[in-house]
């Protein structure tokens, strides 16, 4: 689901725009009650808006969500809050430069409410959860759209960051989270948090689609008051000189500080210098944002609804943005001063790094942990994304591996203001791996099943879930760890649910070694019609193994042996 394969495969007749939109909807539908979306459009109302389009249209039928603080046309705007709903007449300017370039807008997402929180917890609408793992939250505020992209249901999607709502969220979900330099994409029709601090964000699967959707809406907003342009920008040097702070806290969580090293290693040998940074002024900066008077920002934006409607809001949420109304206008200088004063302090840094690399969040919680404990978790998880806005910065957070239980981490490059793209080159150098191959897989190896470390440990990156063709069976074989075999018979199967995942070629070799019989590395035919490598079976051992072709995902038969 990258906007350049869509658009390939609508160009070239792989897949038609109909089709397109039946596998996204059949995709949501098989989700079931996943919490991610707050207002789904129905898909004929889609279809017929994609077929009066331009076909040449840079966007044309991309699909893509937006977070529900974000005004669509028709449609309710809640900010996850059902009693302050209002549908606006106008679209946002975002979306409405996105739609005129063809993307097709499929609905509005969860969020924590009135975008105040990192976790995706706090929401009427079911806490929002990594697809790496149901147990794990998904990161906030903007968790339907983060998770609708990484579920493989959109191309990309819109969110808001204040905080780090548009990095963390990323990172937890091993997809591409751009929060550009504030003011380069217009605020106006856009719920404010912190109106000075806000910035519309890009969740996506590759860097180059966050820059193609970057370079569509980044149009300056005569009508927003905090629109920007770009100014004239200095020459960068020809090797990247990347600080890394000095000292870090993950926490307790080793498994993520060992991959945050190893990421540093991986920018060491592409050829950037790493340079120690002082990352004290950086944390103190963040401290300001909910320690300071920041906070009744959000009170002037929302306080007065919460007030009259108490019983309509989420707890923890009530109290931070109620928390910021006893702040005096003596209170709000002090801030402004002492924000000054760090701006002072870090300034010189900057002469000498082109960019930070930070962990994008020190850890990942559970969400049942997240709920026993709100206000605490939720802080350690802004760490090191609280300070950007404050000091005026863009970054981008991109994935950065996988620990051992599965779940993905990210680190997140910082640089200073209109330095956008200059961060999205970056990324794509340390990104980039000439030869990929792609692999189907549909048991253990499957995201969450135990031998999926055979995948991550080969630096594989999940790319889509998706279906067979209506050609295979599946079947129960008798192994440990329990594993499945899927045998195509022509005109006397159905889908089956599969993962793609895009692995070195060079890795390749050693991951079909493990393969023991009677499983085998082949071809399989996917929905769209293309063919990639993937499990098969030999037929004779499937005589004796229970058909489960009818449950139509070994998950969803792993799930019935338990009710």
């Amino acid at each position: 689901m990258t906007i350049s394969s869509i658009r390939h495969d609508l160009q070239t007749g792989g897949r038609t725009i109909e089709e397109l939109l039946e596998g996204i909807y059949r995709s949501i539908a098989r989700r079931g009650e996943d919490s991610v979306w707050i207002f789904l459009r129905p898909q004929d109302e889609v279809l017929e808006e994609a077929l009066s389009m331009d076909s040449s249209l840079p966007l044309f039928g991309v699909p893509f969500a937006v977070k529900d603080n974000i005004d669509v046309a028709g449609i309710p705007t809640t900010a996850a809050c059902p009693a302050f709903a209002f549908t606006p007449a106008e679209s946002a300017f975002v979306v409405q430069k996105l739609r005129d370039a063809g993307a097709l807008m499929i609905g509005k997402t969860n969020m924590d409410q009135f975008a105040t929180g990192l976790v995706g917890t706090r929401t009427p609408h079911g806490a929002c959860r990594s697809v790496y793992h149901l147990d794990f939250i998904s990161g906030g505020s903007s968790s339907g759209s983060a998770v609708a992209v990484a579920a493989g249901l959109v191309a990309f999607s819109l969110g808001t960051d204040t905080a780090g709502s548009g990095r963390v969220p990323a990172a937890f979900n091993n997809i591409v989270g751009l929060k550009p330099t504030r003011g380069l994409l217009s605020m106006r029709g856009v719920l404010p948090a912190c109106a000075s601090l806000d910035c519309v964000s890009i969740f996506a699967n590759t860097v180059e689609d966050a820059e193609t959707v970057f370079s569509i809406a980044a149009t300056p907003d005569p009508c927003d008051p905090w629109s920007r342009t770009v100014p004239k920008l200095p020459a960068r040097h020809a090797m990247v000189r990347l600080g890394v702070p000095q000292r870090l806290d993950f926490f307790g969580d080793t498994e993520s500080e060992k991959l945050f090293h190893a990421s540093v290693e991986k920018f060491r040998t592409q050829g950037c210098e790493i340079i120690p940074v002082d990352f004290d002024p950086f944390l103190e900066t963040a401290r300001l944002l909910y320690g300071g008077p920041w906070v009744a920002e959000r009170d002037h934006s929302v306080g007065d609804f919460i007030r009259q409607h108490p019983d309509d809001t989420d707890p923890v949420v009530r109290g931070i943005i109620t928390g910021g109304t006893p702040k005096s206008a003596v209170e709000a200088f002090q801030g402004i001063y002492e924000l000054q004063r760090l701006r002072s302090t870090i300034a010189p840094v900057w002469n000498r790094i082109d960019a930070l690399l930070v962990p994008t969040a020190p850890t990942i919680y559970r969400v049942d942990d997240v709920f026993a404990n709100p206000v605490e978790l939720n802080s350690r998880l802004g760490t090191y994304t609280n300070f950007v806005n404050l000091l005026d910065l863009s970054a981008l957070a991109i994935p950065a591996g996988f620990r051992p239980d599965g779940l993905p981490f990210g680190v997140t490059l910082v640089g200073p203001a209109f330095e956008d793209k200059w961060l999205a080159s970056i990324a794509r150098n340390q990104s980039t791996i000439r030869d990929m191959i792609s692999v189907a897989v549909v048991g253990a190896h499957l995201s969450g099943q135990p031998l999926n470390h055979q995948l991550t440990d080969r630096r594989a990156r999940l790319h889509r879930t998706t279906t067979t063709s209506a050609n295979y069976r599946l079947h129960a074989l008798p192994t440990q760890p329990p594993k499945p075999g899927l045998l195509r018979r022509t005109g006397e199967g159905m889908p089956i649910e599969v993962e793609i995942w895009d692995m070195p070629i060079e890795e390749f070799g050693s991951f079909v070694a493990l393969v023991p019989p009677p499983l085998a590395i082949g071809s399989l035919e996917l929905a769209d019609g293309t063919w990639v490598k993937g499990f098969v079976c030999e037929s004779e051992a499937l005589e004796t193994s229970p058909d489960i072709t009818h449950h139509g995902a070994w998950k969803v038969y792993l799930r019935s042996l338990k009710d």
